[in-house]
């Protein structure tokens, strides 16, 4: 661990998650988590919740049986009691085994209560490719709560941003998906960065204008952040000056900061992960179409994954991810 210039340490990912917990828990003993293998000896299978159980015990770190269901149903359940469950679903597409708890119950009871019964809950999920875990075990899925009222989604792109977040998520009073892309998890060179200490929070609906530019908006969230920085990097010896910026929460989505910055460029291009088709970049991609049309100078661009599974063989996982190449490639055509 290095000391930055504002004596704030540089984390990974996985170690700025483990410190939005602490700090969470200590500040709130109704915090809990609860997950498959997240106490000691393991601390979870990225080692996130590494040394949580030997502070708070297991009471408050419970480690549960293999089944999603149950997992989200005594999470929901708790919450609605008054506690603040943080529940750990190990890989995001396994989701798609409690989605009826998570849209059906944890997306709608407050609504259907008349705002009389919060639900403070967030759910913590690993995803991604680039590790070769296959089609079953690197889905970014997303749009599928996105799509879902009552559910807010976070996909940080930094470790700062994910213990601000993340401590946002854990006491706010609605349901919460917190997306962590595991390549990041444990890279500290590429994907480290300094962190305050303490109780900070990010707040939700406001994006991070990563790079300023002036002919091309980049619009991204999570590790695709990074791609586009580069991309931006790359681009600006050629004289392209594009501007990055960051979501940071899917929903709510600060629009207001998006339209802004592409009504300056006049030229947009959504990137994310998952699959192109159907993705939150469609969403993104008509929200600009129907408040810029007039001011576009090209129609929007989206670069996103692969209309298929995810392979196992890593050689070919490059070919179902988004590259810096791919997004260098829809910005020339619409810049040319």
């Amino acid at each position: 661990m290095s000391q930055t210039d504002t004596d704030h340490p540089v984390l990974t990912l996985a170690m700025a998650v483990n410190q939005a917990l602490d700090v969470a828990m200590g500040l709130d003993e109704k915090v809990f988590l609860l997950g498959e293998d997240i106490a000691e000896p393991s601390g979870g299978v990225y080692k996130v919740t590494k040394g949580l159980s030997t502070k708070y015990g297991t009471h408050r770190v419970r480690k549960t049986a293999i089944s999603e269901t149950a997992i989200i149903g005594a999470a929901v359940g708790a919450a609605i009691a008054g506690h603040r469950p943080v529940a750990e679903i190990m890989m995001f597409d396994f989701i798609a085994t409690c989605l009826d708890q998570v849209t059906n119950h944890a997306g709608k009871i407050r609504y259907m209560s008349g705002g009389q019964t919060p639900v403070p809950l967030v759910i913590r999920t690993s995803a991604g490719a680039g590790r070769g875990f296959g089609a079953q075990h690197s889905e970014l899925l997303e749009a599928w709560c996105v799509h879902t009222p009552g559910i807010k989604v976070v996909v940080p792109s930094t470790p700062a941003d994910a213990k601000g977040l993340l401590l946002t998520a854990i006491f706010d009073d609605d349901p919460v998906l917190f997306i962590e892309q595991m390549m990041m998890y444990w890279d500290a060179k590429r994907y480290g960065g300094p962190v305050p200490p303490g109780d900070v929070r990010i707040p939700f609906g406001v994006a991070d204008i990563k790079r300023e530019g002036s002919d091309v908006t980049l619009v991204s969230y999570g590790r695709q952040v990074h791609d586009c920085l580069a991309t931006a990097e790359k681009l600006a010896a050629d004289g392209i000056s594009c501007e990055v910026v960051d979501l940071r929460t899917l929903v709510p989505c600060d629009e207001a900061t998006v339209l802004a910055s592409v009504s300056k460029t006049k030229r947009a291009v959504v990137v994310h992960e998952a699959v192109t088709r159907c993705g939150f970049g469609a969403e993104l991609s008509s929200r600009i179409h129907e408040e810029l049309f007039g001011e576009l100078a090209a129609p929007v661009q989206r670069v996103g994954g692969a209309n298929t599974p995810i392979p196992y063989a890593t050689n070919l996982e490059s070919d179902f991810l988004p590259q810096v190449a791919d997004i260098e490639a829809a910005v020339r055509r619409i810049t040319g």
